[in-house]
């Protein structure tokens, strides 16, 4: 029997069920939660990187998503306050569109 002692989604326990098979598992306190969920994000980061097509990668850019959506409401803020934190720094120093790289600063 496989021991995978990692963080799962919610339904992970039901899908194992429907499929005939039993799991353990137990609640997680709020700072091992915290700590697996950055394990998870490093996780599916990883997967992201590996990606073999596009496809692959939106799959993993959403479970990344779900990481991050999750690490946000443990820091105590809402996913609204994520976006709003987001659009104002897109605001104020842009975003990544224009595929920039920064090769050096030169005194003036």
């Amino acid at each position: 029997m496989p021991i995978y002692n990692k963080l799962v989604r919610d339904r992970i326990p039901e899908i194992i069920a429907q499929s005939g098979k039993s799991s353990s598992l137990r609640t997680l306190e709020q700072d091992e939660y915290v700590l697996e969920l950055q394990r998870k994000l490093g996780e599916e980061t990883t997967e992201y990187l590996a990606a073999a097509n596009d496809q692959a990668a939106l799959e993993e850019l959403a479970d990344i998503l779900e990481v991050l959506h999750s690490l946000t409401e443990s820091h105590g803020f809402t996913v609204e306050e994520l976006e709003r934190v987001r659009a104002a720094k897109a605001e104020q120093r842009g975003r990544f569109n224009d595929r920039m790289y920064l090769v050096e600063v030169h005194d003036a």
